[in-house]
């Protein structure tokens, strides 16, 4: 374990550029929306003015409408990633930065939980305090952005358009939306991958996807990346479970927060209520027994078992019934051998063990995934959980994805995707502490807090 922490110290600094980190040096070379969350807790351990800077340095790309985008282009002359800023071209939108550059689009909104888990970590610390009050009311703005520009409807649920908003790239979720798209070559501009010249092409999206998701990038752009055509006209228009989870979670942080301030939450509470109740009315599928995402283009459930299902407990959305079938659906995989938590159904033809979103686990959602479970007192399943990612990451190093399936990880020498990953780092050295004060935590069981 000293080993790990050693390890995930030296991952955190190397990737980190002067104020925001890398996820890995090469195959993604700018700052991400969402890993730049799971890196600020990471780097507390460690550098607390890092963490505080990694989220300052995010939210100086935010858009006048409220928008994080996805990517942050702190550095225009690095170009050995696709698409780059000039691509994006983010503005066509008035309200983006001029600098720094931007993409268009968005990422699950961490930063409320994050907010409250360095706040929870820190108490007392006057840095952390002016930090927490100067960042509330950009975190506020970047959630008033889903519910008025992604849910035209009201519902209190919002959608996305892109696969790449979701943080789950080419996972079988979008098969049928992305089949929708009929591709006009004369009208796709020309552009080439730099990923697959980094990474094993079998482990990343097909080139037929790619397409798919630069056809999707310019309907973002005709419509200035925030107009209603983008409603009207996508042919993906998906009610995400892990998207909308994670910002209920993330209203819940700044709730308690302002409710420890003082500060007006009545804005929050009302979203809160109204996405609790519709998530667990709309989003429920009692056949497959776990909350599916839904196709709003295509007006049905997505009928797939898959990661961001499970990410609901993290946000204390279900109920105990709903809860203890989640965790059995775990336990089941965990005693026929696989590895917790694959990012997609085993058992569907469609699960791709290797490739990216389609089978594979990640940090991220495991971690959310153990403090969910953690939510509703089912400790052994979270224990699993824990220890499941820390013996791949010791076995095949801090990669950014792992084989599930036991007996084929066996084989193996290294996990897939990029190596010395940020996030993998940042989320192992929270479990890591996880296990140091376990015994002392059990009385927060239930509570919601970290």
């Amino acid at each position: 374990m000293d080993q790990l922490t050693r390890e995930t110290a030296h991952i955190l600094e190397q990737n980190w550029r002067n104020g925001f980190t890398v996820p890995t040096s090469k195959l993604y070379p700018f700052q991400w929306n969402w890993d730049a969350g799971f890196t600020s807790i990471g780097h507390a351990y460690f550098h607390l003015d890092y963490a505080l800077r990694e989220l300052q340095s995010l939210f100086s790309g935010q858009w006048a409408n409220g928008m994080v985008p996805h990517i942050i282009f702190h550095s225009e002359n690095e170009t050995t990633y696709f698409p780059n800023h000039d691509f994006w071209a983010a503005e066509v939108n008035p309200g983006a930065p001029g600098k720094p550059k931007t993409s268009g689009i968005t990422q699950p909104p961490v930063h409320g939980f994050v907010l409250e888990n360095l706040l929870h970590k820190f108490p007392d610390n006057p840095a952390v305090l002016a930090f927490v009050k100067d960042l509330f009311p950009k975190v506020v703005q970047s959630h008033r952005f889903f519910y008025i520009y992604r849910d035209p409807q009201r519902e209190g649920l919002c959608f996305t358009y892109h696969p790449w908003e979701s943080g789950r790239d080419n996972s079988p979720i979008w098969d049928e939306s992305l089949a929708r798209i009929v591709i006009d070559y004369s009208q796709l501009p020309a552009y080439t991958r730099q990923d697959t010249k980094l990474a094993d092409a079998a482990e990343r999206p097909t080139t037929a996807q790619y397409d798919r998701y630069v056809y999707l990038l310019q309907l973002g752009k005709n419509n200035r990346y925030d107009g209603p055509g983008i409603f009207a006209e996508s042919p993906l228009l998906v009610q995400d479970t892990l998207m909308n989870a994670v910002l209920i979670r993330s209203n819940q942080s700044l709730i308690h927060i302002g409710q420890r301030f003082g500060w007006d939450t009545g804005e929050l509470q009302e979203w809160q209520q109204q996405a609790i109740s519709r998530f667990r009315e709309k989003l429920w599928n009692a056949e497959l027994g776990t909350f599916t995402s839904y196709d709003l283009r295509g007006q049905h459930a997505i009928p797939h078992r898959e990661i961001g299902g499970l990410t609901a407990l993290f946000a204390q959305i279900p109920n105990t019934e709903q809860a203890t079938l989640l965790n059995d659906y775990l336990r089941s995989l965990h005693q026929r051998g696989y590895y917790l938590c694959p990012s997609f159904d085993v058992d569907s033809p469609l699960f791709d063990s290797r490739r990216y979103w389609r089978g594979p686990i990640w940090s991220p959602t495991n971690w959310l995934v153990y403090f969910g479970l953690k939510n509703y007192g089912f400790l052994d399943t979270a224990a699993i959980v824990r220890a499941d990612l820390l013996e791949l990451v010791e076995k095949l190093g801090f990669y950014e994805y792992f084989e599930p399936q036991k007996r084929l990880a066996q084989t193996l020498t290294t996990g897939y995707g990029g190596n010395h990953f940020a996030w993998t780092a940042a989320c192992v050295r929270d479990l890591l502490q996880e296990g140091e004060g376990a015994r002392s935590r059990k009385s927060e069981v239930g509570s919601g807090k970290f």
